[in-house]
């Protein structure tokens, strides 16, 4: 088996987004509104056990008139802001309309942190002639993510579910991303952080690698092994 191209999932694989607590500090400053720590705090937590942070943890438990919702969030842009907003105002805020602020800031690049060893790995990847693509389940255009950490360089195909109308771990998205590449399905290895979703794209053929989504300065080489993988797999020249 040749490794000719790899795919990477985004959120939890390649970068992670800031701690909630963080994020909420940012979308108070964004908006003018004013909690005190206690508050900010409490809140925080809500909206982390609620799943309200795009890229942050799942819903403990999705309220039942989202769930049809929180299933379809992915297909686009306007399921997704719906979902992600319904589940922060579920969060008891101090103000409603702090939802949209909060939603807004995922967009912004110095959200989401790359994890330590991604610029070398995409780097590596890039020096070998291995053609890499991004498949990720996101309701956003997080090119400009990539563009701002100076990430897009190393990347030769964006597959985003909002664009495709496709959700993980349905084949045909990562299907896309083959035929993006170029490539035959079982000489392109998938890289992704859930076990659920990005497996995937084992039904097509395709080898796998999973890493745990940690927080950045927890995972500081998961990355790493890809480039083993491939030389022990057989990297196409």
């Amino acid at each position: 088996m040749f490794i000719k191209g790899v795919m990477f999932d985004f959120s939890g694989t390649l970068l992670r987004i800031e701690p909630i607590e963080q994020w909420l500090r940012g979308a108070l400053d964004d908006s003018g509104h004013h909690l005190d720590d206690t508050e900010i705090t409490a809140c925080a937590d809500r909206l982390r056990l609620m799943g309200a942070q795009p890229g942050g943890p799942s819903p403990r438990e999705v309220p039942p008139h989202l769930t049809d919702l929180w299933r379809d969030r992915d297909l686009t842009d306007d399921l997704h802001r719906a979902c992600y907003t319904a589940l922060a105002r579920e969060s008891r805020l101090p103000d409603p309309a702090l939802a949209e602020p909060l939603y807004e800031r995922t967009f912004q690049p110095m959200a989401w942190q790359p994890y330590p060893d991604t610029r070398h790995v995409l780097g590596e990847l890039r020096q070998r002639g291995i053609p890499t693509a991004v498949v990720s389940n996101i309701g956003w255009d997080l090119r400009a993510v990539f563009e701002f950490h100076d990430l897009i360089r190393y990347v030769d195909v964006f597959v985003l579910s909002y664009e495709v109308g496709v959700t993980k771990p349905d084949p045909r998205i990562f299907q896309a991303a083959c035929d993006e590449l170029g490539l035959l399905p079982d000489n392109v290895l998938m890289v992704g952080d859930d076990r659920d979703a990005d497996t995937g794209a084992a039904a097509l053929g395709c080898p796998m690698y999973l890493v745990d989504p940690l927080p950045v300065s927890a995972r500081p080489d998961s990355l790493a092994p890809v480039l083993d993988l491939i030389e022990e797999l057989g990297a196409y020249k």
